[in-house]
């Protein structure tokens, strides 16, 4: 195979051969000639491939001969540099516009770096693939992310470089995965790669707290909180979600992988089961109640396969209406109580699934049709077709969502269900219709974004690659259903990059009443932000804010509460009386014998008003979705308060005043001071002391009589132990005394008492010397 190369900037072609001459041939087209100009390079035993940088114009070669060179286009004579170093053929060479630098990779598998302007070489590595005869290599750098891909016959190795040095806050040590918010605690939820979960405080972005090696070594890839928040569900590469509690204690561990590496995408928590997706064609399905071990197996899911890709993101619709998304493009609609299968929604296309009982086989339906439309054979044939040859990863679904705020859509028709994905595109679907209304471009060129929405369904956050972010307003689009597909894109409210690269998760939360966009990145940082355009705060920055003064609140009008409220009470006072109008005559005769018994209450207007207006300020921020209550329920509700009659407060006849407001000088006014007595000086202490002060009296009797008793105990010791001591030494002394009287001579007893008494003194060796003389 022979490297040919187009270059733009050049307007040539450049392509290359393995032979020693004409190795390297330049062929260009100046503008008034329609023939080729060429040229060629001679390099000695050929090259293997070759590179072109358009700024430093130089041309880098592969050579067989072990060298790489570089060369000037309009210089053919010899090259204008020559890196040394590699000791085996070079085989790929690719530059480093960026930096100046050039990648060489050689058959004895040594990656280099040079330098270009010095010709050095400034980096060596060696690379771990296996030994083979065969030896077949493809080299690619992609210089906007730093990598670099190198394969070797079925073999694919990955290098990174290290990131630069930046001045940007980081929130953790390694790549964030995955943010939550809990609403109960006013926290935000992080994790992270390196397997580590913080805990931040969303008023003043304070960190808490944090868990360590979660899942060991393994990547954190998503989280999910239970239903009333209690405890929070990790999933990881190591084929594992975690339940833990709020003081990092874990209560079970499910295993999703059946011991195997998976990638968890999404963990979806739901009133009696938990559902797990991400690296297969099936749901993982675990039922809390069973939860009696610690570690969990997974149950079957009673649906069994109907994806034909794997299973990215899923979304849950009250009661029943489970959506799964697949890499595919596809949108599989189920059952959740009965775990079946009844639709697939494709931009593309449309089909219905056979359940187990059904054996009427699959109908697949085209966008461009009605739903209840039947297509022909060739219909079908060319939407699977077009299906299987399209591009999978355009159409790939990475996030679903349902508008739970939008009620009235099985009526009206309007789009109930949002998916995002490959392209940058948003879709809106019926899925009561199942029908696509709507599909828009929101970020064009970064391939897949995610998204997130607000409870009340007013906003849509979407997140690219990039780490730009954008917010648009949804609250009235897409409300009513159409025969054409809508591809306009609704009203964009905000457009702005909080993140350096991929944005990985997204959490939208409304504390305090402002709709707040919480993002987390690869660039290792969290970051919070509202809708209508305030500064982006970052997790862990050193100085920290304050909910209320940073971001804006929506202002409170009294005078239009007050006039609410005002219609509200008219309203349920209306109702009241046609209440009891509507009661039996007996009834009323009762109310008002008890009426007569017992004493009227007037409240005032105002007063309700003022205590109603409290109570509006709490929920100002909360939108009315449905009515609460039924007419029924407010008229049982209500019967308890039918004998309390509101009505104006009577004006208060006129108070004379009190005698201390008409004379203030005779009830307040100051009394002369009086000189106060003088205190006697207290006595002495020495007079006031009855007895001569002893300090074992400040000792308990205890205490003082258990040191007598050991110092008498210590006395006897010591007297007995000189009383045997003394008859020891008189035993030994009489022993002696018996031995020198046993000799002869006079002098032998002298001699032998001064040698075996020196030490008790001249006067007692005398003494025992006229003794002995005496005896004798």
């Amino acid at each position: 195979m022979v490297p040919v190369t187009y270059n733009a900037s050049l307007d040539a072609i450049i392509s290359s051969t393995t032979n020693s001459t004409n190795t390297v041939v330049l062929a260009w087209r100046e503008k008034p000639k329609k023939h080729l100009q060429m040229t060629s390079f001679n390099i000695a035993q050929g090259i293997h491939a070759f590179d072109y940088h358009s700024r430093l114009n130089l041309i880098a070669t592969a050579g067989i001969n072990n060298k790489v060179c570089l060369w000037n286009p309009y210089v053919v004579s010899k090259p204008v540099g020559v890196l040394w170093g590699h000791s085996a053929s070079v085989i790929a060479v690719q530059f480093f516009a960026a930096r100046k630098q050039l990648f060489s990779f050689s058959k004895d598998k040594v990656l280099r770096l040079w330098d270009i302007q010095h010709q050095l070489s400034i980096q060596r590595i060696a690379c771990s693939f296996p030994q083979s005869q065969d030896f077949r290599c493809l080299f690619h750098f992609d210089e906007a992310h730093g990598r670099l891909f190198i394969s070797c016959n079925h073999q694919l190795a990955l290098l990174a470089m290290e990131r630069e040095a930046s001045t940007r806050v980081k929130s953790h040590k390694s790549a964030v995965t995955c943010v939550l918010y809990h609403s109960v605690l006013r926290q935000v939820i992080s994790s992270d790669v390196g397997s580590t979960v913080c805990f931040w405080m969303i008023d003043t972005g304070q960190k808490i707290k944090q868990f360590t090696g979660c899942h060991g070594n393994a990547e954190i890839s998503t989280m999910a909180l239970d239903a009333n928040e209690t405890r929070l569900l990790t999933g990881s590469t190591d084929g594992t979600v975690k339940v833990w509690d709020f003081n990092g204690y874990c209560h079970h561990t499910l295993n999703v992988g059946k011991e195997g590496v998976v990638d968890i995408s999404q963990i979806l928590v739901l009133k009696k089961t938990i559902l797990v997706t991400g690296w297969d064609r099936a749901i993982t399905v675990f039922r809390p109640q069973n939860f009696n071990q610690f570690f969990i197996h997974p149950e079957e899911w009673e649906g069994g396969i109907q994806h034909r890709d794997d299973i990215i993101c899923a979304a849950f619709l009250p009661p029943q209406t489970l959506a799964t998304g697949s890499y595919d493009g596809e949108i599989v609609l189920w059952n959740n109580s009965t775990g079946n299968a009844h639709y697939v929604l494709h931009p593309d296309y449309q089909r219905l699934l056979q359940s187990k009982s059904d054996t009427s086989p699959q109908k697949l339906l085209s966008a461009g049709r009605s739903c209840s439309s039947r297509p022909t054979a060739e219909q079908a044939t060319l939407g699977a077709s077009s299906y299987e040859t399209g591009t999978e990863c355009d159409n790939a679904v990475m996030r679903l969502c349902f508008l739970e705020a939008r009620k009235n859509t099985a009526a009206t028709g309007g789009a109930n269900l949002v998916s995002c994905g490959g392209s940058g595109y948003v879709r809106l679907w019926d899925t009561f219709k199942k029908q696509l209304l709507a599909e828009f471009l929101a970020h064009s060129g970064v391939g897949s974004i995610i998204m997130a929405t607000d409870k009340l369904n007013q906003y849509l956050a979407t997140g690219d690659l990039n780490g730009c972010l954008k917010i648009w307003n949804i609250e009235e689009y897409c409300l009513n259903s159409s025969k054409s597909r809508i591809t306009q894109a609704p009203t964009l409210i905000r457009s702005f990059q909080p993140h350096e690269d991929q944005i990985s998760s997204l959490e939208m939360c409304s504390p305090g009443g402002s709709s707040l966009i919480i993002s987390c990145s690869v660039d290792c940082s969290v970051c919070v932000t509202d809708v209508c355009g305030a500064p982006v705060y970052i997790f862990g920055q050193a100085k920290h804010w304050q909910l209320e003064s940073c971001f804006s609140f929506p202002k409170k009008d009294n005078n239009l509460m007050e006039s609410e409220i005002q219609e509200e009470s008219i309203r349920e006072t209306a109702s009241l009386s046609n209440e009891e109008s509507c009661l039996d005559p007996t009834e009323h005769s009762l109310l008002d014998k008890k009426d007569k018994d017992e004493p009227t209450y007037n409240v005032g207007s105002s007063e309700v008003i003022n205590l109603a207006i409290k109570y509006k300020e709490r929920n100002i921020y909360k939108k009315k979705t449905h009515n609460l209550y039924s007419s029924e329920i407010l008229q049982k509700s209500s019967s308890v308060f039918r004998s309390l009659s509101i009505g104006v407060l009577k004006e208060l006849p006129e108070v004379n005043k009190p005698a201390f407001l008409l004379d203030p000088e005779k009830y307040f006014r100051e009394e002369p001071e009086e000189a106060c007595p003088q205190t006697p000086e207290p006595p002495s202490l020495s007079e006031t002391l009855k007895a001569v002060f002893v300090e074992k009296n400040l000792f308990p009797k205890d205490i003082l009589d258990r040191e007598r008793r050991a110092k008498q105990l210590c006395q006897e010791t010591s007297s007995e132990v000189n009383i045997k001591r003394n008859k020891k030494y008189s035993e030994i002394f009489m022993i002696e005394y018996i031995g020198i009287l046993m000799l002869d001579s006079y002098e032998k007893q002298k001699e032998l008492i001064t040698s075996k008494f020196t030490g008790t003194g001249t006067f007692f060796q005398i003494l025992l010397l006229l003794i002995i003389k005496e005896v004798k």
